[in-house]
């Protein structure tokens, strides 16, 4: 049986080990040293005469910082050993790695230490699809270093492994034969570093005795969490969910080479990368707590709007990306993500996000400066979103060997079928999609006449979202189910399955009270609500399947949207309800929520059950609690005063939350319970 798996990470560069430290990636799974898309180091493996240490325990001292504790034993029962090992651990740019061999025997110990290492190199794509290499990997020494390489055509990345202490350096890894004296300790240090590129440098070796590696931009993790608000609360559970949620979403921080600050990865280990989507709704979910990430997110997002009209990457001028990858298959242009715009969803968020920031931070010059890039967001709408003039944003792929098949944030291959199960022919028009144009022209509007000073525009925008508002209430309705559809397909049928989807039309405004009445009995029936979560999709739907990637699992990220849609209509009881069962599940999972968990009734299961492939920590499922944190607080801002509503359900007593920030400098929110649900 494999031991369980440990990860470190440090923006989009991850380490990916067993319990003992060891690596041995086969071609189809994620273990190794992963950064920019690349394994870096696909086998690592320790021994010590000969065998492999017992794991004693695993401190995960930090996301960037990992120590292992071993003995070496030949025992079945007992530890029958007088030396123990410890392996640290700090990721960042590759990894150093701290060896400690410990001899608490009265005599001395004789060691022969063995590293192995090696590397394939693979692009993250060929391990998700199980692809094989097309270029040469090659070995060398050299001056005491070990470098592992990988070359095709103008492509090369490098691997180069240095130690601290003298050893014998071979193609195969390194070897000491070292004699530890009674009661004495002996060490190494071994520098592991990613190289990019022809004429690449590695990064600067650590220095001995460090333990953290150089944070992102400015801000190390004591000082991240030390500008976040200050969160109290009787429960005590919700203390560490909250800082968990905080630690993830440091960890997933990641610097590019076009903006000021950083932007959050989508998640470990598939979505190390820019995501415009997910990193765009992390943002919107930890606005109160960190608008840093938003800012990074639009500013980066901005600078790779699209300018050109390219079928394989799906870009279209004024469009918002969908991914961006640095590997071998985008560079030998196998796939489109150079970057890839195959998302028909990320461009109204942009605009949402940008109106949302604008209110929670005051930073109006920010805003200004973005101008053009929100006018050419409206302009993809209209003219490239709108593919046949009905209205209504749709989608279909252009890029049909490569491209997405789904470019909703349900992106899996059957998440878009009718209530017997049939796949919805594309072009398809989903209906959170129309919700969120709805939203993004109403923010835009009122930036553009409070910001951009131009009202003409502005009552022009509101015209277009009141027009959009009625026909979508027309068009989407489902007057026998009493809900939204999903969506309209390629010949305007309403794909008629009932599910998580219409919680967003909450969040966006675009549904009419009466309908939204109906949506929330259904949102809050046992057909989509699990007892932890809302699922993707109602049981009793012909493609419903508890463990099915986006037809009936749950989604965290998912569920908080609802939650924060339903305190947008008044619903806060309701609302209540939903965060205290997702933060009860939260709990179970040792305080991080993962991607996606199982649709199972809570009352089956009692425990939340756990989705086999899920990411973790993953950006806005980090995000949730947040989001969560911020419903039961009815927190919201006016552009200057920070607004409280709470909406506060048992076991949760007293929730305060301190040092807000936002355009009144620094407040503080608090609630006490008034509900029993």
């Amino acid at each position: 049986m494999a031991l369980e798996r440990v990860s470190v990470l440090d923006g989009n560069t991850f380490v990916v080990s067993d319990r003992r430290g060891d690596i041995e990636a086969t071609p189809a799974d994620t273990t190794g040293l992963f950064t920019s898309d690349t394994r870096f180091l696909s086998r690592w493996v320790l021994t010590v005469n000969g065998i492999r240490g017992q794991v004693l325990s695993v401190d995960d001292v930090a996301y960037f910082r990992v120590q292992f504790f071993m003995a070496l034993t030949t025992g079945t029962v007992y530890v029958d050993s007088h030396m123990s090992v410890v392996r640290q651990r700090a990721v960042g740019g590759g990894f150093h790695e701290t060896l400690i061999f410990a001899n608490h025997g009265k005599n001395p110990f004789d060691l022969a230490i063995e590293i192995e290492a090696d590397s394939d190199f693979a692009d993250l794509f060929e391990v998700k699809d199980k692809l094989e290499k097309k270029g040469q990997t090659y070995r060398r020494v050299e001056q005491g270093r070990l470098v592992l390489g990988y070359v095709r055509e103008t492509f090369r990345r490098e691997t180069w492994i240095v130690s601290s202490q003298p050893a014998e350096v071979t193609e195969k890894g390194f070897s000491y034969r070292v004699t530890v004296p009674a009661h004495s300790l002996w060490s190494t240090s071994l520098d592991v570093a990613a190289v990019l590129g022809a004429e690449g440098t590695a990064p600067a070796k650590y220095a001995s005795g460090a333990v953290e590696p150089q944070p992102v931009g400015d801000t190390s993790l004591a000082d991240w969490m030390a500008n976040s608000p200050k969160l109290v609360s009787s429960w005590e559970s919700l203390g560490p969910i909250y800082r968990q949620s905080l630690v993830d979403l440091a960890a997933l921080r990641f610097h590019t080479a076009f903006a000021s600050g950083a932007l959050p990865a989508a998640g470990l280990p598939w979505f190390m990368a820019a995501f415009g989507r997910d990193s765009l709704i992390t943002s919107f979910q930890s606005l109160p707590f960190t608008p840093e990430l938003a800012r990074a997110t639009l500013e980066t997002l901005a600078i790779f709007q699209g300018q050109v009209d390219d079928p394989f990457r799906d870009e279209e001028p004024g469009k918002i990306l969908h991914e961006v990858r640095l590997g071998e298959m985008t560079a030998f242009e196998e796939r489109p993500h150079s970057p890839y715009y195959g998302s028909a969803d990320a461009t109204p968020l942009f605009l949402v996000l940008l109106e949302e920031y604008e209110r929670w931070s005051g930073d109006l010059d920010f805003v200004r400066g973005l101008e053009r890039e929100a006018r050419a967001a409206i302009e993809w709408i209209d003219r490239y979103g709108d593919r046949d003039g009905d209205g209504y944003v749709e989608y279909q792929r252009r890029n049909t060997n490569t491209g997405l098949e789904n470019q909703c944030w349900k992106d899996s291959w059957d998440s878009i079928a009718f209530a017997d199960g049939t796949l919805a022919p594309t072009p398809r028009a989903t209906c959170e999609i129309q919700g969120y144009v709805y939203d993004a022209k109403r923010r835009t509007a009122r930036l553009a006449r409070e910001v951009w000073k131009d009202p003409g525009w502005a009552r022009k925008l509101e015209a277009e979202a009141e027009t959009l508002k009625r026909k979508f209430n027309e068009d989407f309705w489902i007057p026998e189910r009493q809900f939204f559809a999903l969506a309209l397909d390629g010949s305007k049928r309403k794909v008629d399955s009932l599910t998580s989807n219409i919680g967003h039309l909450l969040w966006s405004g675009i549904a009419d009270p009466e309908k939204a009445q109906s949506c929330v009995r259904h949102l809050m029936s046992d057909e989509l609500f699990s007892g932890w979560g809302i699922r993707t999709m109602a049981r009793g739907e012909g493609s419903y399947n508890p463990i099915g990637y986006h037809v009936g699992t749950v989604w965290p990220h998912d569920t908080s949207i609802i939650a924060w849609g339903l305190r947008c209509y008044g619903y806060r009881d309701e609302a209540a309800q939903l965060a205290r069962a997702m933060l009860e599940a939260a709990e179970l999972f040792k305080n991080r929520l993962p991607e996606a968990f199982g649709g199972y009734p809570r009352e089956a299961t009692k425990y939340p059950v756990e989705y086999p492939t899920a990411c973790c920590p993953q950006a806005w499922a980090t995000g949730a609690p947040l989001l969560f944190i911020r419903s039961l607080l009815g927190l919201d801002s006016d552009g200057r005063h920070l607004i409280v509503d709470p909406a506060i359900p048992k076991p949760i007593d007293r929730l305060e939350l301190l040092d807000i920030p936002g355009p009144w400098g620094r407040m503080d929110a608090f609630g006490r319970a008034r509900l029993a649900t």
